[in-house]
């Protein structure tokens, strides 16, 4: 038995949560829909023109929010991140440790710097949009690479917002180097389908000659690929991935086991928030899959988890949602 289901390596940010409309992204030229990187002025100057009653701060990060999700599931996560010994820094720690999961660095231990934080966007048609300024997790690198922890993990998990950075790629393919040395199993998410349009080859740098498991959405797949259609997509990642996941929205998702396709059928939700979406249903899939319950077991939790997470705000469920959604498996 392994300690850790998952090991995830992705960025550390603290995510502020606001409701804005079409005309502030206009006005402010924020190009909808994507994840933008942001200096801090950048960030600090869209937040103080955002006229809220309240802002929502929370954990955030891809990769986090995945092992985080596997945690309130049930399963054992250990996240490798970097954060600095500021506030942010302090909040982030406490919230890894408050979902049960393990990870190397401590308040005394973490570095001078400025924790990285992700202003996240959504408009009334539930659409959200990131302008993130990493801060210190731009640093991400080898050094915050645990090899015991890998070692004693069932799937490495990473997310694609890391292939930007040269230290960030350098500490994907370690991470997997280690995993694959050890009998671990290698998961990725491309993330967002700008990290697959503007940065193509950095991930097929990482992507290397394939990966166990692959999530990505109907986007993405095609970008990746470079085929116009969801069909051709599907069989242009069998040569990259052993297994993979498709996300197709409000659609539901499509599975590949390594033998056969599997629809995964919609739970049909009104959505307000899809911030998450994509975060949720790797996590849930991931512990479905290392808790003896096949692929399509695991993908109807999935999609039902990510549609409990779209009819809210914020990008995780409450410990409570989480079981009450696992009780559907038995």
């Amino acid at each position: 038995m392994s300690k850790y289901d998952i090991y995830g390596i992705g960025n550390a940010l603290v995510d502020l949560v606001f409701e804005v409309d079409e005309k502030f992204l206009t006005d402010n030229q924020v190009e909808k829909g994507l994840m933008t990187l942001v200096e801090e002025d950048r960030q600090k100057e869209l937040i103080s023109q955002i006229k809220v009653s309240e802002n929502m701060m929370k954990g955030g990060g891809s990769a986090a929010n995945t092992v985080v999700a596997a945690s309130q599931f049930g399963g054992s996560s250990y996240y490798a991140c970097k954060v600095s010994n500021d506030e942010f820094g302090a909040f982030y720690l406490k919230d890894l440790a408050t979902n049960g999961v393990d990870t190397i660095l401590t308040e005394a231990t973490a570095p001078e710097g400025l924790t990285g934080r992700c202003l996240v966007m959504t408009t009334p048609d539930a659409e959200r949009t990131m302008n993130t300024f990493l801060g210190i997790t731009s640093d991400f690198s080898v050094a915050e690479i645990d090899e015991e922890a890998i070692k004693n993990s069932t799937y490495l998990y990473t997310e694609g917002y890391l292939v930007p950075s040269q230290s960030g790629r350098d500490a994907m393919k370690k991470g997997m180097e280690i995993a694959r040395a050890h009998g671990v199993k290698v998961s990725l998410s491309f993330s967002d389908p700008s990290m697959v349009k503007f940065f193509n080859d950095e991930m097929k740098e990482v992507v290397g000659e394939g990966v166990d498991l692959l999530f990505c959405n109907e986007e993405e797949a095609m970008l990746y690929t470079a085929t116009d259609s969801l069909l051709d997509a599907r069989e242009a990642l069998k040569a990259i991935a052993k297994k993979f996941v498709i996300t197709l929205g409000q659609n539901g998702a499509m599975i590949f086991d390594g033998d056969t396709f599997v629809d995964i059928e919609p739970y049909k939700v009104e959505a307000i928030d899809t911030n998450g979406a994509g975060d949720m249903f790797a996590g849930a899939f991931l512990y479905g899959i290392t808790h003896g319950h096949s692929f399509a077991e695991s993908g109807k939790l999935a999609s039902l988890a990510a549609s409990k997470v779209v009819s809210q705000f914020g990008p995780r469920l409450e410990k409570a949602q989480a079981l009450e959604v696992l009780s559907t498996l038995s």
